[in-house]
């Protein structure tokens, strides 16, 4: 739920931890109190938090958020992709115009240093 993967927190466990490992820590009914507290840290949650998670309850706040009308996706934006990627454009437009013009600039410095 919190986009961490099993690979980072047995990563972050230390070497005697696996992807596996984490997997069946996942599926155990109770975790040693010291185990519970360092994941608790490297998730940055409470070990509360950990221990009073009711799965059902969380499934129905996330589903909640997004299904109803104030959700967190924005179906309407308020500016048009397509005058986003013209103003890109521009932009790089307007860069590759300067470049030119530092690059003539430069060649006129060097021809007249070659003058000399």
């Amino acid at each position: 739920m919190m986009g961490i993967k099993q690979e980072a927190l047995a990563f972050e466990l230390g070497p005697e931890w696996s992807q596996k490992k984490i997997s069946l820590l996942e599926q155990r009914e109770e975790i040693e109190e010291e185990l519970l507290r360092q994941v608790g840290e490297i998730l940055q949650i409470p070990v509360e938090a950990i221990k009073k998670f009711d799965e059902e309850q969380a499934v129905t706040v996330i589903s909640s958020t997004f299904n109803d009308n104030s959700s967190v996706v924005n179906k309407n934006p308020i500016f048009n992709p397509v005058d986003q990627l013209l103003k890109l454009h521009e932009e790089k437009i307007a860069l590759y115009e300067r470049m030119l013009k530092e690059k003539d600039e430069m060649m006129a410095r060097l021809e007249k240093l070659l003058e000399r």
